[in-house]
């Protein structure tokens, strides 16, 4: 069976705010984009309830419905949004050649990689046998079965804050587990945190085991500095430790730091290979933001329009 081949002045590998924003930019410069949206459509923020920072939106919005907007806004403009991945990339040479799962090869002018970040696990066994049976990696999207119930966060930083603060609006008692003796949030969230009273925090601690039945019903927890363990009797156990760039599909292909995300020039979302940009959390570890993403994804597409104009 042969592959349907279709070409294309701009491909976006990716959705999410960068990925859309992209779309409205590309199109609207009738660069006619196709967009893959990946596993996750419309990216990290499908699993945040209520977004209150992006600008425009003054009594705040649900990340599913955002994102919902923007994509028909894409599509609005002619961009060919897509259910789907890309699989593989050959960016040797101009145009560049992308296969996805749909069977079709893509020849690309250039191409805006959108790809996000992923939710890391702490890597325990019980962790993967209790996945979605009492472990949870977002608490927006699962906090609603524990209404009135105990249970856990573990990690330190703002998504942990944010995490437990939510779960502290449904559940009877949030613990919420860090190694160290401080967490690394931002000052605002550590403030949410203390002042909430059903958080109680324990501190200089690691989960060890996730136990239970059919569900969850406790963690070990280990002290970091004496070693002694003891039982937190939960029914929901969330993992809130960060993310992992979505890159694999470029390693060796893209210039990437020792996290895996995807290196810019300074000012810019060019990679190391002239036409191929990166926009969003694939390539931005410090901001994270929604607005930061909207914000290089039309810097993505209007790199994008420029290079084709330098190449006439």
């Amino acid at each position: 069976m042969s592959q349907t081949i279709e070409k294309t002045k701009c491909l976006i590998i990716g959705s999410g705010p960068a990925g859309y924003t992209a779309g409205i930019y590309a199109a609207r410069a009738d660069l006619k984009p196709i967009l893959y949206q990946g596993l996750q459509p419309g990216g990290q923020l499908t699993i945040t309830t209520d977004v209150e920072n992006y600008p425009g939106y003054p009594d705040g919005i649900t990340g599913p419905e955002m994102m919902e907007d923007l994509k028909k806004q894409c599509a609005r403009f002619g961009t060919d949004v897509r259910w789907g991945i890309v699989t593989g990339v050959d960016f040797s040479s101009r145009p560049f050649k992308a296969t996805a799962d749909d069977g079709k090869e893509i020849h690309a002018d250039t191409v805006i990689i959108a790809t996000g970040a992923s939710a890391k696990w702490l890597g325990l066994e019980s962790e993967k046998k209790f996945n979605g049976f009492g472990v949870s990696a977002c608490a927006t999207c699962d906090g609603f079965f524990y209404r009135g119930k105990d249970v856990a966060v573990v990690g330190g930083g703002d998504t942990a804050a944010e995490e437990a603060t939510y779960l502290a609006n449904l559940c009877s008692k949030v613990y919420l587990i860090h190694r160290r003796d401080e967490l690394r949030a931002s000052k605002a969230m550590q403030h949410r945190v203390f002042k909430t009273p059903n958080i109680e925090m324990v501190w200089n601690s690691v989960p060890k085991e996730i136990v239970g039945d059919q569900t969850v019903n406790g963690v070990i927890i280990q002290d970091v500095n004496s070693g002694e363990e003891r039982k937190l009797d939960i029914e929901g156990f969330f993992v809130a430790i960060g993310h992992t760039p979505n890159t694999d599909l470029f390693k060796g292909v893209l210039d990437m730091d020792e996290m895996g995300y995807l290196i810019t020039k300074p000012d810019s979302t060019a990679t190391n290979i002239p036409g191929v940009f990166a926009a969003g959390d694939v390539q931005d570890k410090i901001y994270r933001q929604a607005v930061t993403a909207a914000g290089t994804g039309c810097m993505a597409a209007i790199e994008a329009e420029r290079f084709l104009g330098e190449q006439e």
